[in-house]
């Protein structure tokens, strides 16, 4: 329930902009989370904002020059950084769906496995560097095996969790799907971080969850995008490498600087009917032989 509380609050003056206690009470008077429809207290108020920081690390600044007005006051910091903002965006939706209880059965949503219930245990050993033993079933693997790993950092693709982590094994970074994970445990065997390594870096260049090597030269890739798929990939890039080159009712084409790997691939296949490779040769030979593949499946 408090939860729930530092979550409406947080979003009400994030919506809000600037707000008042007075209004703030006043929409919490209406709030479906308050069933009694009682006041809140001022010393509440400020208890809710102070575990909103510790929590969240959002800030709500008081400016009491304007009549005690109050605000996010790190709102440009938690926009700068993907993983503030990522978890404002997200409280922010969490706040409207319990606001919007009566609508429950039309509001639908995907049931993807995500491995959540391993996140925390993640967090933990990545913030203490130390390893953690898991028992994981690949789709490679008929059985599951279990193995130690070094984790470096946590990935969201596709409503997935995955862990960047070092196989000791292999003496390789390897990234491993949280939702086949089925036991994790943080052992006491502490590892060494690199003090150079960035995870930002490490998947600046690539697609998705795919990095073959981090260190290769990216290619250039140019495909030409017909009818919505080009309003598609105008409103909503591929990849932060993403120019246009050209733009006209008929078609788009598009330049892109990045690793082609199986999840880049994969991706432009997913809409192959409206896509054509322009460059690299050996990327539009590779499209053709696959197109050619899937006509023997119908011939």
């Amino acid at each position: 329930m408090l939860f729930n509380r530092y979550v409406w609050l947080a979003d009400t003056i994030r919506r809000a902009g600037r707000i008042t206690f007075e209004e703030i009470n006043d929409l919490w008077t209406r709030s479906s989370l308050n069933e009694t429809g009682e006041d809140m207290p001022l010393r509440t108020f400020h208890n809710h904002r102070a575990a909103i920081e510790k929590m969240f690390y959002i800030n709500i600044g008081c400016d009491k020059r304007s009549g005690y007005v109050y605000y996010i006051d790190n709102e440009a910091d938690i926009r700068s950084g993907k993983a503030r903002s990522w978890m404002l965006n997200a409280i922010s939706v969490g706040n409207l769906l319990n606001e919007s209880q009566g609508l429950q059965d039309r509001i639908l949503f995907e049931n993807i496995p995500s491995g959540e219930q391993y996140l925390s245990t993640f967090l933990e050993a990545i913030k203490d560097n130390f390893t953690v033993k898991v028992t994981y079933q690949g789709f490679e693997r008929a059985e599951p095996h279990t193995f130690e790993l070094e984790p470096y950092c946590l990935k969201v693709f596709r409503q997935r969790w995955y862990v960047l982590a070092r196989h000791p094994k292999y003496e390789s970074l390897r990234i491993y799907s949280l939702d086949r994970v089925q036991h994790l445990e943080i052992t006491q065997n502490h590892f060494d971080y690199p003090a150079d390594f960035s995870p930002d870096e490490y998947f600046y260049n690539s697609f998705g969850i795919t990095v073959e090597d981090p260190h290769a030269t990216p290619e250039i890739v140019e495909i030409k995008a017909y009818n919505n798929q080009q309003k598609y990939f105008e409103t909503l890039p591929l990849h932060h490498s993403q120019k246009i080159l050209e733009s006209n009712e008929e078609y788009g084409i598009f330049q892109y600087r990045v690793h082609i790997t199986y999840d880049f691939i994969k991706e432009l296949f997913s809409c192959v009917n409206y896509v054509e490779v322009l460059k690299p040769e050996s990327l539009r030979q590779e499209f053709a032989k696959r197109i050619k593949v899937m006509r023997g499946y119908y011939e």
